[in-house]
């Protein structure tokens, strides 16, 4: 099987994707207010975030910085051994996922490693969250249903 494939291509188009958002978010939306999409059930909102999902660790960003660098590595390191197309799905979107926000952090402002994730939208009683975010989240509803279901994200030969 060629799952890794699936895993590379789930990652390159959920950063690019990403990518595409913030690039368009930061010239359509920093310098405007909310913009109702829906009511006031999803807008979209411009922010910077220091922090992680949610706003957690706001100014850990070297710290989550070199976690993210640990878990790509961990996940490149596994990559062509996973034999669930499912998993290689799920590890996709969290690599995709990291890689977005780490772009991010590297290199926007305040500087290398500290820079601020751009997050840009909204639903009520919900923290501003982006692309990046979402195929995290995805990849963590994804995983349980894989994992509720028995489904490992690697098959010994001859099992």
């Amino acid at each position: 099987m060629r799952t890794w494939r699936t895993l590379f291509s789930v990652a390159w188009f959920v950063w690019i994707l990403d990518l595409a958002t913030k690039i368009w978010a930061v010239s359509a939306l920093s310098h405007r207010p909310n913009i109702k999409v829906l009511g006031s059930f999803f807008q979209l909102s411009f922010a910077r975030n220091s922090g992680a999902a949610f706003s957690f660790a706001t100014g850990g960003t070297i710290f989550l910085s070199i976690f993210g660098l640990i878990v790509l590595s961990v996940i490149f390191y596994y990559s062509t051994r996973i034999t669930s197309k499912g998993w290689a799905v799920v590890l996709g979107l969290v690599m995709g996922g990291i890689i977005g926000n780490l772009i991010d952090r590297i290199f926007r402002e305040p500087g290398m490693l500290r820079g601020h994730v751009i997050d840009w939208m909204q639903l009520p009683h919900w923290p501003i969250f982006n692309i990046a975010d979402s195929a995290i989240v995805i990849a963590a509803l994804i995983s349980m249903v894989l994992s509720a279901r028995n489904i490992p994200p690697i098959t010994k030969v001859g099992s």
